[in-house]
């Protein structure tokens, strides 16, 4: 076949070009190269992986990343279970605490809180309002008196859900089954319970109304199936009046204070009053008991003793004043009667007992 001349020479001027215009072999890439080649490590030497090994690693990284994505696994802690659910369907065994694995799209696993969980039902001056999981805050129950009257109540309430029934309690009452279950029952106990009351009497009979509500409530959830639910306490904080029965309270308190305090200060007069009676009491008494000693010293003998010494009296006074008169009335220690006269006749009388 025929050459094109002008094709021939074309070629040529291209290849003349090109000479021109590479760069002259580097000689350190050809030490490095020989290098390589006395150290026996080629990198081009290294055998290329097949298409189906390259197709098993793609595979294998392909299916890592599904499965750190998917997380087919939950890690249950202390005071949880889990409840495991296959297609819609709760098993009745729940998981305890640990690693437990399951199959995306057709398992799942749903973490219930089995520890204590508390129920506040406090007004807005309560400073720690921290919520969580086991903790919840709500306004205090308003509720009436059997007169009618609003009264609000502020209690705590504790309690916990049975670790092994708690796959029944989710699947009958959902995950909330505290709003449920516990906070209408409780709205109930106490409603009921202060219903039986006039306001102002519920001060004085708080302890009373506290231990109805609490037997109220127990009573509620002892009559659910299989008993779910446990009641740890019922705290009774505050009892929260109507205005006007407070007035009322307080008008009647006051009074009993007056009483009490009229009452205290007539008991002080009358013991005061008391201790001057038993005082004149004991001191006629004391003059009865030295009289009666005194009667029972003057025996016969004294009594001469004492007659016979005034009689020696006498007879010195009658010896200074021979004129003297002198009467002794019978009946003292001498029963006799002495008489001196001026007349010349003296008389003397003696009677002797």
């Amino acid at each position: 076949m025929p050459i094109d001349l002008n094709e021939h020479r074309k070629k040529q001027n291209n290849n003349q070009r090109e000479q021109r215009t590479t760069p002259p072999p580097n000689n350190n890439n050809n030490r490095g190269n020989n290098n390589n080649n006395r150290g026996g490590f080629n990198i081009d030497s290294l055998p290329m992986p097949s298409g189906k090994f390259l197709s098993i690693i793609i595979l294998f990284i392909i299916l890592v990343f599904f499965f750190v994505l998917a997380r087919p696994f939950i890690v249950i802690n202390s005071g949880e279970v889990g409840i495991k659910v296959n297609l819609g369907k709760y098993e009745p065994t729940p998981l305890l605490p640990g690693l437990h694995f399951f199959v995306p799209i057709f398992q799942d696993i749903i973490i219930v809180d089995t520890r204590v969980k508390t129920q506040n039902f406090v007004g807005s001056d309560e400073i720690d309002r921290k919520t969580n999981a086991s903790t919840a805050y709500k306004n205090p129950i308003q509720v009436r008196d059997k007169l009618g009257l609003d009264v609000f109540i502020e209690l705590t309430l504790k309690y916990k859900l049975e670790r092994d029934k708690a796959s029944d309690i989710v699947r009958d009452y959902t995950m909330l089954w505290d709003e449920n279950i516990v906070v209408p029952y409780i709205l109930e106990a106490v409603g009921s319970t202060i219903g039986n009351f006039n306001a102002e009497e519920l001060p004085s009979k708080r302890d009373e109304v506290a231990k109805l509500i609490t037997t109220n409530f127990k009573n509620k959830i002892n009559a659910i199936k299989d008993q779910p639910i446990v009641l740890d306490s019922i705290e009774l904080r505050k009892i929260i009046l109507p205005p006007e029965v407070k007035v009322k309270i307080e008008q009647v308190q006051v009074a009993k204070q007056e009483a009490e305090r009229a009452k205290q200060e007539a008991n002080a007069l009358r013991e005061r009053a008391q201790g001057k009676a038993d005082a004149a009491i004991i001191e006629a008494k004391g003059n009865a008991q030295a009289n009666q000693l005194l009667s029972d010293s003057l025996s016969t003998k004294l009594l001469d003793l004492r007659q016979i010494e005034m009689q020696g009296k006498f007879n010195e006074a009658l010896k200074d004043n021979k004129d003297a008169q002198i009467f002794l009335t019978p009946g003292g220690a001498v029963p006799n009667i002495w008489v001196d006269s001026k007349s010349k006749q003296r008389t003397t009388i003696a009677n002797e007992r």
